[in-house]
């Protein structure tokens, strides 16, 4: 089901409501590219002028980032909870070594910074485990 109406759970960043045969459901963010990058853009950055946190960075309602890459019809399951504690572990890193690439929009600049796919893919594994 897509969240289409404004409210608490669209500004959560929920897009869709997936629900699965058991009666089990799943919140999804949706992301979409319109070419096959072979990185993820995390968006640090919703407005960089006014330091919005961009999706990586703030508190999301959802269980899942939908990341798709249209032109392959690809589209990877991210887990939240995991991403971001990615990111706080080795954002700085990943600037670093990616950089970043801005986006002008309509009165707003956002900014992301682009990790290859096996990197960011390898670093959600290890934030899903606590020592």
């Amino acid at each position: 089901m897509a969240v289409r109406e404004d409210g608490w759970a669209q500004r959560g960043g929920i897009d869709r409501l997936l629900t699965l045969s058991c009666g089990r459901t799943y919140t999804v963010d949706e992301k979409v590219r319109i070419h096959d990058w072979p990185d993820v853009l995390l968006e640090r950055w919703s407005d960089e002028a006014r330091r919005v946190p961009g999706w990586i960075q703030k508190p999301l309602a959802a269980d899942f980032i939908g990341y798709a890459y249209a032109p392959a019809g690809l589209c990877l399951l991210l887990p939240v909870v995991p991403l971001q504690r990615a990111w706080r572990q080795h954002g700085r890193k990943w600037i670093n070594l990616y950089g970043t690439r801005s986006a002008q929009n309509p009165g707003y600049v956002s900014v992301g910074v682009p990790v290859p796919r096996h990197v960011l893919m390898q670093a959600i594994v290890e934030a899903m485990v606590v020592n």
